[in-house]
Order: structure tokens, then C-alpha cells, then sequence
């Protein structure tokens, strides 16, 4: 009885998160704003975040997530922006064990959960993550080369 006990402990064990992930959900539950959409390389890009609105629209923009379901919100803000809530399913998934670095996976999703993109999603890095600051960025081709779109985020009280 024991060694079973033992195995599923075990099992338990290596199929959780890892602290890393773990304590950074904590940190990431709340609300959020997304202050500004900055980008690695000098000049104007038109670019269409979750293939659903501009950076224009995506600034100031609130988020709300609840790990412990892994569901969240944002709102989108600005005079020509639809204001309608968006809903989304996210994971951390770890990159490096070491350095403790790991990707953002984001699903769009309707308001009971299901996939609203034919099970696709978006994977972003998280770059930061504090009591109070976040940074996500996703590398993109453009005309064969490289640029890096940050979004920065701040924690709301």
C-alpha cells in the first residue's frame, strides 16, 4: 500500500509545475494594464496583435487573469477600438529550468472557454515579471528580417 502511495506521489510530482512557473502565476494574478507596445528596431509598423486590433488599440488596455483556472480578459481601449471583452486561456510553459525563463501561451477563447481560433494560439516570452511589472515579446519576420514587438505591462492595485 505504501509503494503505491509513494508512486502516485511521484507522479503527482513530475507532472506539476515547477516552482518557477508556480510562484509566477502568483505573481501575475490580477489586473493589468498594458501601458505601451515598443518595438527593437527604429520606424512605423503596423502590426496586429493576437490577430485581433492594433497597437493602438492594445495600449492602455486592461487584463485580468486568474491562474488558478488559467482564464483571463483583456478589454481593449481608444476612441476606434471595440470595447468589448475578450476572453483567453494561458499557460506558462519553462523554457530553461536554470534561468528560470519560460514562454506565454495565450488562446483566444469565448466567454464559456471554448476556442475562438480553431485551436490556435500565441506564444510570447515573458521577458519580466515583478510585483508590479511584466514584459512579453514575440520575434516576427519582417521582409526576412528579424524585429522584436515588446509589450509592457503594469499591475494594477
Amino acid at each position: 500500500m505504501k509503494k503505491i502511495i509513494i508512486l502516485i506521489a511521484l507522479i503527482a510530482v513530475s507532472c506539476g509545475s515547477s516552482k518557477t512557473v508556480t510562484a509566477s502565476k502568483k505573481v501575475i494574478k490580477g489586473s493589468w494594464t498594458l501601458t505601451d507596445v515598443t518595438y527593437s528596431k527604429q520606424g512605423g509598423f503596423t502590426v496586429n496583435l493576437l490577430n485581433d486590433a492594433g497597437t493602438e488599440c492594445f495600449e492602455q488596455s486592461n487584463w485580468n487573469f486568474i491562474p488558478n483556472n488559467n482564464k483571463g480578459t483583456y478589454t481593449l481601449q481608444g476612441a476606434n477600438c471595440d470595447g468589448e471583452e475578450r476572453y483567453f486561456i494561458f499557460t506558462l510553459a519553462e523554457v530553461d529550468a536554470e534561468t528560470g525563463l519560460y514562454d506565454f501561451l495565450i488562446k483566444p477563447t469565448n466567454a464559456k472557454g471554448k476556442s475562438t481560433t480553431n485551436n490556435s494560439g500565441f506564444r510570447l516570452h515573458l521577458d519580466q515579471l515583478s510585483e508590479t511589472n511584466m514584459r512579453w515579446s514575440q520575434t516576427v519576420d519582417v521582409v526576412g528580417t528579424p524585429l522584436t514587438i515588446y509589450m509592457n505591462f503594469i499591475k494594477n492595485n
